[in-house]
């Protein structure tokens, strides 16, 4: 009797296990965390500029842009292109930066040590650029990289000959938003690199003073300077004001130096920058939902009463993501993946995904739960959403395809990248020129070089991905897409089944 019904409890066991893993097409689902985290880390490797390193896994890359700053007598060599292009976006960088830091502050003691070592070199690439952009004395520079010259040539960022424009923003010019993100950036980094290297660290910390210091002084939008707003816009303009960015610097600066002084700016600004507006949003240009997010550790976990209005607002913001709650507005395509409206889309899916990670931690170690009007959400809850975006991504969806390039039988191969479609300057050592590499942008073979790790914009509304490298909303990828991929995947790579 006992042993019939052991039988049939193992039965019942196994039963759950196969329909917990089976995903939208009725296929069973057992996704590699690992794997992803591994090539998730090594994209970045494809985006360097610069003097590329012996130990260069992505070997298809070589030197480039080696001259960058030479206009102003500046080394501004390094740092990583955005995307698909050969431009180094200031802006989106940082963000990048700051999303790589937080992956492994919140996550970083769960990923394997094989990749936290990748993972450090990934984001010290950055902020090795960031300290040389906040290097002269009341000036940052913005970019480098004339997109109009850039976006007219198809060309491997090692054959640039377009012009290597430098966007630098003097005081009393403002920058508050990108000088509040890179100071964001490196306060974050600052506690990533503090047990590994400790002068580094103070490095960072003490340069995101600095940098914060002409955000908040110096007060406006960089795109709102007319030099700049050329070379910026449509691309990265400030589109949603440089407040929040205000906020999110003090914020990591108060959560890297403790220092009440920080306490004070996000506690008596709150109102005044707009904390409780566009609350829904977090990517590049908006920070809100992720500062709610990270100011509501300290009044979860510290009880700092004075911080409840940003708590708040990060669980409304959350309580929108539950479809069964009676404030949910976001939409989901049929198949399950967030979805909004305006190119790169997976960038929202990645963001919203780790916000869902990182708020579930605060959930777990005080205890707490959300109150969503008619439910109540816990962290399990937060992760099981996390979850089902990055199982989409990775496969579970309704093409059947991995989204992440080169993870899985079936990926995207005609990625919008430049150098991913050229040949490689090993394989085609001769010079390409702008023009001449449009026979391979318009040609329909798969790309020569496999930018592994790359997560693309992502399918449209209707779970449909084309695989078409001129539609770049869908097939391009973008570094601030898999930086917060990277905490998340390392998160599931030691909780795979929330």
């Amino acid at each position: 009797m006992k042993m019939a019904m052991a039988m049939a409890m193992a039965s019942i066991y196994l039963l759950v296990v196969v329909l917990l893993n089976v995903n939208v097409n009725g296929n069973v689902s057992a996704h590699n965390y690992d794997d992803a985290l591994w090539k998730a880390i090594l994209f970045f490797e494809g985006q360097r500029s610069g003097f590329l390193p012996q130990d260069q896994r992505l070997t298809w890359r070589a030197n480039s842009a080696l001259t960058d700053g030479s206009a102003y007598n500046a080394d501004l060599t390094g740092g990583y292109y955005d995307a698909g292009d050969n431009v180094k976006f200031g802006f989106p960088m940082a963000f990048t930066t700051t999303m790589l830091a937080w992956s492994l502050i919140e996550f970083g003691d769960t990923m394997p040590p094989t990749h936290r070592p990748n993972a450090l070199l990934a984001l010290r690439w950055a902020t090795d650029y960031l300290l040389k952009t906040v290097s002269h004395p009341n000036r940052i520079f913005v970019q480098v990289g004339d997109p109009i010259s850039d976006h007219n040539c198809w060309e491997r960022p090692e054959d640039m000959d377009t012009s290597r424009t430098v966007y630098a923003v003097d005081a009393p010019n403002p920058a508050s938003d990108v000088a509040g993100e890179t100071a964001a950036a490196l306060a974050a980094a600052s506690m990533a690199f503090r047990s590994s290297d400790p002068a580094y660290s103070e490095t960072l910390l003490r340069t995101a003073v600095k940098a914060f210091q002409f955000a908040d002084t110096y007060r406006g939008a960089y795109s709102d300077n007319a030099h700049i707003r050329d070379g910026v816009c449509p691309y990265y303009c400030d589109f949603d004001g440089y407040q929040d960015e205000l906020l999110w610097g003090a914020a990591w600066l108060r959560r890297a130096t403790q220092d009440e002084n920080f306490l004070d700016y996000i506690q008596s600004n709150g109102k005044t920058l707009g904390a409780e507006e566009n609350i829904n949003e977090f990517g590049w240009d908006n920070k809100h939902a992720g500062l709610n997010v990270l100011v509501s550790k300290e009044f979860l976990e510290g009880n700092v009463a004075s911080l409840e209005s940003y708590k708040t607002s990060a669980e409304s913001f959350l309580c929108t993501l539950i479809p069964e709650t009676s404030s949910s507005h976001i939409e989901y395509t049929p198949g399950g993946l967030i979805y909004r409206p305006g190119g790169s889309n997976l960038q929202h899916a990645t963001s919203i995904a780790f916000l869902e990670l990182v708020y579930a931690n605060y959930l777990s170690r005080t205890s707490q739960t959300i109150n969503c009007g008619n439910i109540y959400v816990n962290a399990q809850t937060l992760r099981r959403l996390a979850k089902k975006q990055v199982d989409y991504i990775l496969g579970d969806n309704p093409m059947g395809m991995s989204y992440m390039v080169g993870y899985g039988n079936k990926y995207p191969q005609r990625i919008h990248h430049r150098g991913s479609s050229l040949p490689s300057i090993k394989d085609h050592p001769q010079f390409i020129a702008c023009k001449e590499g449009s026979i391979y942008f318009n040609s329909t073979n798969p790309n020569p070089n496999v930018l592994v790790g790359a997560l693309v914009g992502g399918p449209g509304e209707d779970d449909v991905y084309g695989d078409e490298r001129a539609d770049f909303r869908k097939s391009e990828p973008t570094t601030y897409i898999n930086a917060p991929f990277v905490g998340i995947l390392a998160y599931f790579v030691a909780n795979p089944n929330p």
